[in-house]
């Protein structure tokens, strides 16, 4: 008897263990991943950040807010700011890095966003399977895939992801998820961004 309660109560230890990492586990990587941000950022002026810890910091999201806000709202500045983009964009050996990080961040945030239009992928008919994934082009008969799209997909729990090129009859639109629960729904394997807690699956006899 005293055995099987013993063992009832690290049965309990261990799920309220879990339970604990679940709760404090995002909790904890957000702060240091925070942290971590901030620290790096005031090492570059190491002298300023002993005395004020975070100030580097905090003027470096001033200055790239105060950037954007300069670069969209008054002509001087966005004449200025392309005038720089222009010179990055042609300067040998330059351009190459600029161009890829530009079309990249570009693409992932601001207002040229490509992954605003999630659909579903048929990836293969026997079994039939589909992946959720975003177009990035509408239309590849320029390079010689005439009736073919490409899209993204992304990988669950990765920064990463492959573009494939797709028949359009194989592509279907997703329905009640935005964009960003699409993306929420795609990275996190399918157990985020779709408000549904029956998750359970009877297999048909």
């Amino acid at each position: 008897m005293e055995t099987n309660q013993q063992s009832n109560y690290l049965k309990i230890f261990f799920r309220s263990l879990i339970q604990g990492l679940v709760i404090l586990g995002p909790i904890a990587a957000t702060i240091w991943l925070i942290w971590y941000l901030v620290s790096t950022v005031d090492n570059l002026v190491p002298s300023v950040s002993e005395r004020v810890p975070g100030l580097i910091f905090i003027s470096v999201i001033l200055f790239t807010a105060l950037v954007g806000y300069i670069g969209t709202r008054f002509f001087l500045g966005r004449l200025i700011f392309n005038a720089l983009d222009h010179l990055m964009e042609h300067t040998p050996g330059i351009k190459y890095i600029y161009t890829s990080l530009k079309d990249v961040m570009g693409s992932f945030m601001g207002d040229k966003n490509k992954f605003k239009n999630p659909v579903w992928v048929k990836v293969h008919d026997t079994p039939e399977l589909w992946r959720i994934g975003f177009v990035t082009q509408n239309d590849l008969s320029p390079v010689g895939l005439s009736g073919k799209i490409a899209v993204y997909l992304p990988h669950s729990y990765a920064i990463s992801g492959w573009v494939v090129f797709v028949d359009t009859q194989n592509i279907r639109n997703v329905e009640g998820m935005n964009a960003a629960e699409a993306m929420k729904f795609a990275v996190s394997g399918g157990v985020a961004g779709f408000h549904s807690d029956d998750n359970v699956f009877k297999a048909p006899e």
